[in-house]
Parts: C-alpha cells; structure tokens; sequence
C-alpha cells in the first residue's frame, strides 16, 4: 500500500489537462495544480507583458492580473485545445485590455484640461465662460477627492505633462513605483469625473 501511494503522480508529473481538471474540481490538490501551472508559465507571461509595458515591476505587477484572469478562465477552456496557445490568448487581451483601460483615462484628463483652455481672442461668450467653469470645478473637485500621492503622479503627468524620467526625478520614487501611482490614479479620477458627470443636477460638487 505505501509503495502505491509513493507512486503516485505529482503535478509535475502531470499534463496541462490534468492540471485544470484538479484546479476546477476545487478540492484538496486545487492549489498545488494551480501553483504547478504558474510555475510552468509565468515566464511565458512574464514575457508577453514585459513586450506591452517595457517595465520589469510593471511587468510583474500585469503578470499577476493575467493569471488571476487565466484562473477565473480556466472553466471557458476547451480542453481540446491547446492550452499554452489559449493561455498566450487570454495574456494578450488582458494586456491589450490594460493598454487601452490607461490610455481612456489619460484621454479623459487630457480632454478636460484641454476644454479648461483660454477663450479665442476678442470673444467673450458667457455661456460657454460658464460652461468652462462648471468642467474646471469637476475637475478640480475629481482631483481633490484622489489621495495626495495619485493626485499629485496624475498632475505631474497628464496636466503639466513630465515625462516618466522627470517625475521620477521629481519625487525621488522608482519608476515602476511612479507609472503603478499614475495608473491608478488615472482609474480613480476616471471614476470621480463619471460620477460627477451622472450625478443629479443641483448636486454638484460636494463641498
């Protein structure tokens, strides 16, 4: 009996199918199957999100989003198909994804900035002075309401437009330190200005 159980398969031992069967059966060997799998591919994704960011701590950091999304995944799996090709899919559209989720945020703040901007010369329309008004105070009320340390990576970047190098020089902060402070304070302040904009006229800005 004891030389049987000595015998029996590890999850190295085991093939990618096997492997997603023990983590979806979400019993006793879930973790162990799950931890093999990671073991086996975190270089592969490591690589993919290293190619979208060019960043090492940024690239671990997207790294650990992608497996949490293969994990969540791994029930849409075919198990006819390959699962290293499905699993370089699934890393992919999450970088894509993560690319496109950054660049709304800075388009939102660039477009507000830009709509904060001086009327043209010799014309003075009161309607559209309070127009601009009422966009400054959203977002200067967004902004506000960010923790000092994203509002600030936020208006170093996006508002008087430092590059990467200059507010890393500036707060005396690793890089990837920067760009994680910048990232989220992209996705709060997208947030704060789309809770400003749906909210009940009347109700403004909370002072």
């Amino acid at each position: 009996m004891q030389a049987e159980e000595e015998q029996l398969p590890t999850p190295r031992d085991l093939g990618d199918r096997e492997l997603i069967e023990r983590c979806l059966a979400k019993g006793l060997e879930t973790e162990l199957a799950w931890e093999e799998i990671v073991r086996r591919y975190r270089r592969k994704v490591f690589g993919i999100a290293y190619k979208f960011t060019g960043k090492y701590e940024e690239s671990q950091d997207l790294s650990q989003e992608i497996f949490l999304r293969i994990f969540r995944s791994l029930d849409k799996f075919d198990r006819n198909a390959d699962f290293g090709t499905w699993l370089y899919s699934v890393s992919r559209n999450h970088c894509i994804d993560h690319y496109r989720s950054g660049r709304r945020e800075r388009e939102m703040v660039v477009q507000h900035e830009v709509q904060l901007e001086e009327f043209p010369s010799g014309r003075f329309d009161p309607h559209r002075r309070i127009e601009v008004r009422d966009k400054r105070e959203m977002l200067l009320g967004a902004l506000s309401g960010l923790p000092k340390k994203l509002r600030e990576a936020v208006v170093l970047r996006d508002i008087k437009g430092l590059s990467y190098q200059e507010i890393v020089d500036y707060l005396r902060l690793p890089e990837g330190t920067v760009k994680s402070r910048i990232n989220r304070g992209r996705l709060e302040l997208g947030r704060a200005l789309m809770a400003l904009k749906n909210a009940p006229a009347g109700r403004g800005i909370a002072g």
